[in-house]
């Protein structure tokens, strides 16, 4: 798995966007959330990835100010009411444990998340021990992950090894109690 493929995995996750519409309102672009009702200023979200709904589809492009999008070697301007989708960030030490895990690893975690139901994107709390024994020759600790996609939680403890051998093991524990054990290890 290349980093194209990994990039592909995380692109497609379900609940990767916040969708909503937009008004121009006081000379100021206002973002609705269709989930939550909640405003926000359009300009809160500049440069980052958003996606315009134009002619029964979606064009994808960057926000830059006044309600301007660069998608590709143009520019849309948005309209009122306008339906927009804005791509949400991951919780950064989880994207900093993805970038980390070996590609099998990182393969079978998302893959067994996404067929219990949740997205990386349903993320709420990740602590990330790798991250403090990035620098010593035996990487061993526990990460403990938190996922609410509004119907169940999951917790995941990634249990992981890497001296002489790398061993991942992921326990997935649902609020129901249902639970799954993946574990890879390569010599």
């Amino acid at each position: 798995m290349n980093k194209q493929q990994r990039i592909k995995l995380i692109e497609y996750q379900t609940r990767a966007f916040t969708e909503g519409n937009v008004e121009y309102i006081n000379d100021q672009w206002i973002f609705f959330d269709r989930e939550t009702d909640e405003a926000a200023m359009l300009d809160d979200y500049l440069h980052m990835e958003v996606e315009v709904a134009r002619h029964k589809r979606w064009q994808k492009g960057q926000l830059m100010g006044e309600g301007k999008i660069t998608c590709l070697n143009e520019f849309l301007f948005l309209k009122d009411q306008d339906t927009i989708r804005i791509r949400k960030s991951l919780v950064f030490s989880l994207e900093k444990l993805l970038d980390e895990l070996n590609d099998d690893a990182f393969y079978q975690f998302v893959t067994t998340l996404n067929s219990m139901h949740f997205s990386i994107y349903d993320c709420i709390y990740c602590y990330n021990q790798l991250t403090f024994v990035h620098n010593e020759d035996r990487k061993t600790g526990v990460n403990f992950i938190i996922f609410d996609n509004q119907d169940h939680i999951c917790s995941v403890q990634h249990h992981f090894s890497y001296y002489e051998g790398m061993s991942d093991r992921f326990e997935f524990t649902l609020n129901t109690g249902k639970r799954m054990v993946i574990e890879k290890i390569s010599s």
